[in-house]
């Protein structure tokens, strides 16, 4: 039986696919797709990109590229580069790895984990009176105790030394 190879992919429809499932993921990290487009274009650029280049190569508006580039450095995903001479500004991602993954954790943190901390530590005071007050109270400080630990090691993760952070994750995925 003969075993057809398949042709090694072109760069172009790599960087395509790359683009569109990075936009993708981008959406579970609570962000739109076009910010995770915009992300996956710098990621993989070997040069900084204008406004311009990023509009032409994505097929979206100023004020989309704009508004995603200007994001993207609110998390410290993508920087400013200034090129002499020119008056454009230009755009370059993080390339480091345990970077991103930081930036990531922590927005995704102070998005979602630190807005309910604040809401269980608000009404973990309810006084129980009842068994359904009571089993409430419960609930309550339970998972407040569990999201202020996780909170905690979320922050020691996102501040730990980035080469002990990637040998730790390497040895916690069986590498």
């Amino acid at each position: 039986m003969e075993v057809s190879k398949k042709a090694p992919m072109e760069l172009d429809e790599g960087k395509k696919q790359f683009i569109e499932s990075w936009g993708k993921l981008g959406i579970n990290w609570g962000t739109n797709k076009t910010m995770g487009q915009v992300h996956a274009l710098l990621l993989m650029s070997p040069e900084p990109m204008c406004t311009d280049q990023i509009m032409d190569q994505l097929e979206i508006s100023r004020g989309n590229a704009s508004t995603n580039c200007r994001t993207l450095m609110d998390w410290g995903l993508v920087h400013k580069k200034f090129k002499k001479g020119e008056r454009k500004e230009y755009y370059i991602a993080e390339k480091d790895v345990i970077t991103i993954f930081k930036s990531v954790i922590y927005q995704r943190k102070k998005k979602e984990l630190d807005p309910m901390i604040k809401v269980l530590k608000d009404i973990k005071g309810v006084e129980g009176c009842c068994n359904e007050s009571n089993e409430f109270c419960k609930v309550v400080s339970e998972l407040y105790q569990f999201s202020t630990s996780a909170d905690k090691a979320l922050v020691n993760l996102i501040e730990s030394d980035s080469k002990l952070l990637f040998g730790t994750l390497l040895r916690f995925m069986g590498r």
